[in-house]
């Protein structure tokens, strides 16, 4: 039997689109000669739909997609997934479905049984969880059909209380296929495909796995559609980030010996290397799923607004994304000279627009209100704000999107200025702490320096009074980020991180830090994720809570 793998980027909602693409994937495949072709869950719909799924008419057209698929199924079948529904109305009315496709019709159906509903997935809040299981047979062979977290369930400390491959084993399958939707982070690769090989190995059959790719705001999807070999490890993997179709030999797969001394998960890629280039391919879908073509940023000369700037260039073209030089008096000479080196550099349009003028006159128009206090962050966030207004009339003005530039360390801890650098339409580095901004400046700059040196080694500052440096405020960005760290993505408490030998004054202040700045994330544009625990969907957290604040 010749599998396909078909690796799509969907688009949302977009039916006319998915339906093109899947069957000009299908009739690809037919031509090559595959006998069946695998999409990704929820492919017709896109994922995650969300409260997409509680409009009838919005199932009614996934349902005329199916139909519209399987008329293409004739002399090969395909597996799709797709939201079905359901004919006990006790429960939810819905199921995540994988429907198998043959003869111009829907010939069996196997439906989700565990439903994540953690971090950044609510499944559950759609869907009713199945309890059935039965294999598919097609061409002499018995397929064991999974759905994404039906084959997760495998640690010590099992989150279900059933596993649905440990029941269809007892069906005696040839062969396990899984479809997925598994969103992006920079350690997923790696995880997925442990997971992957545990199952392999553990019911001696080979898994064909297809994942989707593409963005979908904020959600990530790297692809890596793959083929294991029963024999533990990866036999080939599809690319990662871009659209493809593999066919495979189900006895080659079945037979195949590792090669010596290759690692058996495959490609495994540097974890900066990875988070360039799902931010690259974020930014893109932004743009284009919305059908716009241009950015607009502001640019300081400062790492992160360089290190956005160069993403944004890669994504849409560099003459695409428009700088916007705000310096003000506190502004230092290069600076300026930095982020119009880069500009140069890339070969993009730039504007310098000071805003002294402004600030000035908003001075004058506080001093009967503020009197004679002094200059404090009260200033400091004006000339923010004034940045953020310019840049937003410019957006207005000329149908351009602005990217935020903020990083993770910052956005945690509230170090920026609601309505100033605050500001956007999509955060690009907000799940980028501020270390990995500098690996990932490094990392642009390997074949040439694009991005000026000084922007990189000169000790960070927000330039919004004289002599500012980052570390007036906060604690070195090694130290910072590493608290940040185990606190957001591993979850260690005050006590634990002060047993790892960070001092406790600096463990309180950072975490008060981040507990009192939740206000501020709730007013974010959406985060293109690249972390286990980004900020946004993924991290739910109360604002007027009193914990560790």
């Amino acid at each position: 039997m010749k599998i396909a793998l078909a690796q799509i980027n969907y688009h949302i909602g977009n039916f006319e689109s998915n339906t093109s693409k899947i069957i000009t994937a299908l009739e690809k495949a037919r031509a090559a000669g595959a006998d069946l072709v695998v999409f990704a869950e929820l492919a017709v719909s896109g994922y995650p739909p969300r409260d997409f799924l509680e409009f009838d008419d919005f199932i009614e057209r996934c349902l005329l997609s199916v139909e519209q698929v399987a008329a293409h199924c004739k002399g090969i079948a395909a597996i799709i997934g797709s939201p079905s529904r359901r004919a006990d109305i006790k429960g939810k009315n819905l199921h995540n479905s994988a429907l198998f496709l043959a003869d111009g019709k829907v010939k069996a159906m196997a439906h989700k049984s565990l439903l994540p509903n953690y971090d950044i997935f609510d499944e559950y809040r759609y869907f009713e969880p199945f309890r059935e299981f039965e294999v598919i047979e097609y061409k002499g062979k018995r397929i064991a059909l999974t759905i994404c977290e039906d084959i997760w369930d495998i640690g010590e400390d099992p989150l279900y209380t059933i596993n649905p491959m440990d029941e269809l084993i007892k069906q005696s399958p040839d062969l396990m296929i899984n479809i997925a939707a598994s969103p992006f982070h920079y350690e997923q690769a790696r995880t997925r495909k442990e997971v992957i090989l545990t199952n392999v190995r553990k019911y001696n059959l080979p898994l064909f796995y297809v994942n989707h790719v593409g963005a979908q705001t904020e959600l990530l999807f790297d692809g890596g559609s793959l083929a294991a070999s029963p024999r533990g490890f990866v036999f080939d993997e599809l690319n990662y980030f871009d659209e493809d179709l593999r066919i495979f030999e189900l006895e080659e797969v079945i037979n195949a010996s590792p090669k010596q001394d290759a690692n058996p998960l495959g490609i495994l890629t540097d974890k900066t290397v990875l988070i360039h280039d799902a931010l690259v391919m974020g930014i893109r879908n932004y743009f284009g799923k919305l059908g716009f073509t241009k950015a607009i940023l502001g640019l300081s000369g400062g790492i992160d607004s360089a290190v956005t700037m160069v993403l944004a260039a890669r994504a849409l073209g560099s003459e695409n994304v428009r700088a916007v030089l705000l310096p003000s008096a506190f502004s230092s000479e290069h600076s300026v000279n930095d982020a119009v080196e880069l500009a140069a550099n890339l070969g993009s349009p730039y504007d310098l627009i000071s805003i002294e003028n402004a600030f000035d006159s908003l001075d004058e128009t506080l001093q009967p209100v503020f009197g004679d206090l002094p200059f404090d962050i009260a200033e400091e966030n004006i000339q923010a704000r004034i940045r953020g207004v310019i840049l937003m009339a410019m957006s207005n003005k000329f149908g351009h999107i602005l990217l935020n530039t903020s990083n993770k360390s910052e956005a945690a801890v509230g170090y920026s200025t609601l309505y100033g650098d605050m500001n956007g339409g999509i955060s690009v580095l907000g799940d980028v702490y501020k270390t990995e901004v500098f690996r990932l400046a490094r990392y642009i700059n390997k074949d040439e320096e694009l991005i000026p040196e000084h922007s990189i080694t000169k000790p960070p500052s927000a330039e919004l009074r004289p002599d500012q440096k980052d570390t007036d405020s906060l604690p070195e960005y090694d130290i910072l980020d590493e608290i940040l760290f185990q606190y957001i993505e591993k979850r260690k408490g005050p006590k634990e991180l002060v047993a790892m030998g960070f001092e406790k004054p600096i463990v309180d202040r950072i975490l008060k830090m981040v507990n009192t700045s939740e206000y501020k994330r709730f007013q974010t544009p959406p985060i293109l994720r690249v972390s286990s625990k980004a900020f946004g969907m993924g991290r739910r957290m109360p604002i007027v809570a009193r914990y560790l604040s």
